[in-house]
């Protein structure tokens, strides 16, 4: 299949080898986002993207990394406005804040949610990210580009199905999507071959984990690590779904 333009990240992202297509892609994608950000081109600057992000403000995660990229003033700049929209929100929220009459049954009720609107207003902000937001649109374009490609190009398909395989995380995003994005005669196709491509690579880990740990024996220390070296870190990307930021053993040849 000829390579298009919006096929050219995806192709890089499988071809790269990493444990994740996707893992990799959400590096790539996020980096870029925290450079439109905060980058030389000083978006933080122009209103409108500073109305955006003063509306969805930043998770934890993206918080951190913002201050781990190293622009102390457009950091600066983007928290001056977001708290103060942030605090006009608080102080609306405060003003309609009528208490809850508290109830024998209401204390015996286990709440399965939060029900105080001032915790319901928080876990909202909490849960809202210029950055998660701008990247599920992107996101949502690679998983149709991911299904387009597998279905029309056989040399992607067998590049998928001969790799590492998917993190968890994206593993079940693959298989949420391709209830919409495949027929019932592509389904069956799709689904045992990625359930027998994700049992081989998660075994592969729990393998190269086992050895990584008997490496630690006294009688194993000159045994070679064999592919165990970077299985901490294969592991963690596969469990949790994710990607470390460093490995977690930095272990000698």
């Amino acid at each position: 299949m000829k390579e298009k333009l919006y096929t050219i990240p995806l192709n890089d992202a499988v071809n790269a080898g990493d444990e994740c297509p996707f893992c990799n892609i959400e590096r790539a994608v996020e980096q870029d986002l925290l450079d439109f950000v905060l980058g030389s081109g000083a978006s933080y600057m122009e209103s409108d993207v500073r109305e955006a992000t003063d509306k969805a403000g930043f998770c934890r995660a993206h918080f951190k990394k913002m201050f781990d990229y190293g622009n102390t003033l457009g950091n600066g700049w983007i928290l001056k406005t977001h708290y103060t929209e942030v605090n006009r929100q608080m102080k609306e929220q405060f003003k309609k804040f009528v208490p809850s009459k508290s109830t024998f049954m209401g204390k015996l009720k286990k709440s399965e949610g939060r029900e105080n609107p001032i915790g319901m207003w928080v876990q909202e902000k909490e849960k809202s990210c210029y950055i998660c937001n701008q990247f599920a649109q992107t996101y949502d374009r690679y998983m149709d580009t991911f299904f387009y490609m597998y279905k029309k190009d056989e040399d992607f398909k067998k590049r998928i199905l001969d790799g590492k395989g998917f993190c968890l995380h994206h593993f079940g995003d693959l298989c949420e999507y391709g209830e919409s994005r495949l027929n019932d005669k592509e389904k069956k196709e799709f689904y045992p071959a990625m359930f027998a491509l994700m049992e081989r690579n998660m075994e592969r880990i729990q393998e190269d984990v086992s050895w990584l740990v008997e490496k630690f024996d006294y009688k194993n220390q000159n045994a070679d690590w064999k592919n165990s070296r970077d299985a901490v870190q294969r592991g963690m990307q596969k469990l949790k779904g994710g990607y470390p930021a460093d490995p977690v053993y930095k272990m000698n040849k």
